[in-house]
């Protein structure tokens, strides 16, 4: 009876006991692996493709160029839409130079949005790819492990259980065998479980990645577009800009002159706004206007939407916690921290990314716009009631001299490394942005003008 019982429950151990779960491990597992094992050898099939194109172009070869020579074309077609489509809204504006505005701080603005999205899908897309590494690692370094659990696993599967009528000691060996089986294969399903859970995770990581590209190839595209459509608007401005002052290009001559002349900061803006007509009337105008008037003691945030003003809408004092950074970037020096050198920081530094927009954090009057000693392209801004916004760092400034700028308005664009002399000497790999606010010549804190959260920052 204890044979007969014996024989009857040895394979019922085996087809219905624990290693009734080891197929399904076993099918993920192998399925897992067939799926990594596949992707060198379609990398080398790609990478030879090519090289047999090259040697015999086929059919299949000569349709796929005829499809790219198409896509050409698409691009083409859609460029000169694009452009006939810009035209038509630039003549739609007319002469209004307040419908150009508005025009102008939107689109920077949509820049500036799209800038953040690539940014942030660029740093989501660091963590994921970081993440595959770090699981296609750890599959690496246990290869080993991976053929020995499936051979176990293909093993145990395969093996009959001996003979029980034969001998008594054959009966005692089915025990044993049952015995270690009970605990081998536990420990063989924990691994297996591990393994394809890892390789399942490496799946779904793949597949976020995908997304997250595409996204980001969407984005990139929507960018270029854009940036296209501001530099035509920006073009605009200027433009008639250049028609209202006949005189600019010489002003512009005379300003670089008179910034050879001086060493600091404060006497170039000083020197600006006494030599040079053109800052010398927007320091007298910025003068002349005062502080503009207040709505129950808190500033008037509703003329920030009017884009034909020629004069602050708030006053610069009044407006901290409201200002937006004047580019996307991340802080690398704050103000009164160690500048390198044994000084100071008389402002604050921006990384930035290559060709980034440049938006202005306030309204104000151009007092200066070009090259200043160690800091590449330098903008000054009169803010009115004594204050001057100092912005450096930029590969190429898009306003003039005696300009009045608003709020969020495109003024320039980064390049593709650092132009200031003091980031420089830190190897700095990236471009950095400067950014100085001063009252009455000295150099002053811009932290407290500065919105903490997005909902908070003025844009116009």
């Amino acid at each position: 009876m204890l044979l007969a019982r014996t024989r009857h429950s040895y394979p019922d151990t085996i087809s219905r006991g624990r290693l009734s779960s080891v197929p399904l491990s076993l099918l993920l597992l192998s399925a897992g692996l067939a799926d990594a094992s596949r992707l060198p050898a379609m990398a080398q099939t790609a990478a030879t493709v090519p090289q047999a194109a090259t040697a015999a172009p086929d059919a299949d070869t000569i349709k796929q160029r005829e499809q790219e020579l198409e896509a050409t074309r698409a691009q083409v077609k859609s460029a000169a839409e694009a452009r006939e489509r810009l035209k038509a809204d630039i003549a739609a504006i007319g002469q209004d130079q307040s419908k150009l505005n508005a025009q102008l701080i939107d689109v920077a603005g949509q820049v500036r949005d799209v800038e953040t999205r690539v940014g942030d899908a660029e740093a989501r897309l660091r963590t994921l790819d970081s993440r595959e590494a770090q699981i296609r690692g750890s599959l690496d370094s246990r290869r080993s492990e991976i053929v020995e659990v499936l051979a176990a696993l293909q093993r145990a599967g395969r093996r009959t259980p001996p003979a029980l009528l034969v001998r008594p000691e054959d009966a005692l060996q089915s025990l044993r065998a049952a015995m270690l089986l009970g605990s081998v294969v536990p420990e063989l399903r924990a691994r297996a479980t591990k393994l394809a859970g890892d390789l399942g995770e490496l799946v779904a990581l793949r597949k976020n990645i995908a997304s997250e590209r595409d996204h980001l190839a969407a984005d990139r595209d929507k960018l270029r577009d854009d940036q296209a459509r501001l530099a035509a608007f920006v073009d605009e401005r200027q433009r008639r800009q250049a028609a209202i002052e006949k005189d600019m290009e010489a002003e512009g001559a005379r300003a670089i002159a008179l910034s050879r002349q001086v060493d600091s900061l404060q006497g170039l803006i000083a020197r600006m706004e006494q030599d040079l007509k053109s800052a010398a009337k927007a320091a007298a105008t910025a003068t002349l206007q005062g502080a503009p008037a207040a709505v129950n003691g808190r500033p008037n945030l509703s003329a920030l939407k009017d884009p034909a003003r020629k004069s602050p809408a708030i006053a610069f004092a009044s407006a901290r916690g409201l200002f937006a950074l004047p580019v996307n970037g991340t802080k690398i020096r704050e103000f009164g921290g160690s500048d390198g050198a044994g000084g100071v920081e008389k402002g604050i530094s921006l990384a930035t990314k290559a060709s980034a927009q440049v938006t202005t954090p306030c309204d104000g009057w151009v007092v200066y716009a070009g090259p200043f000693r160690s800091y590449g392209q330098l903008l000054i801004l009169n803010a009115g009631g004594g204050y001057h916004v100092l912005i450096a760092g930029m590969e190429r400034i898009s306003v003039n001299i005696g300009q009045f700028v608003l709020t969020g308005e495109p003024v320039a664009t980064m390049g593709t490394r650092s132009q200031v002399a003091s980031v420089l000497a830190t190897n700095a790999s990236q471009p950095v942005l400067y950014v100085e606010f001063r009252k009455d010549g000295t150099p002053i804190d811009p932290g407290p003008w500065w919105a903490a959260n997005e909902g908070e920052k003025v844009r116009g």
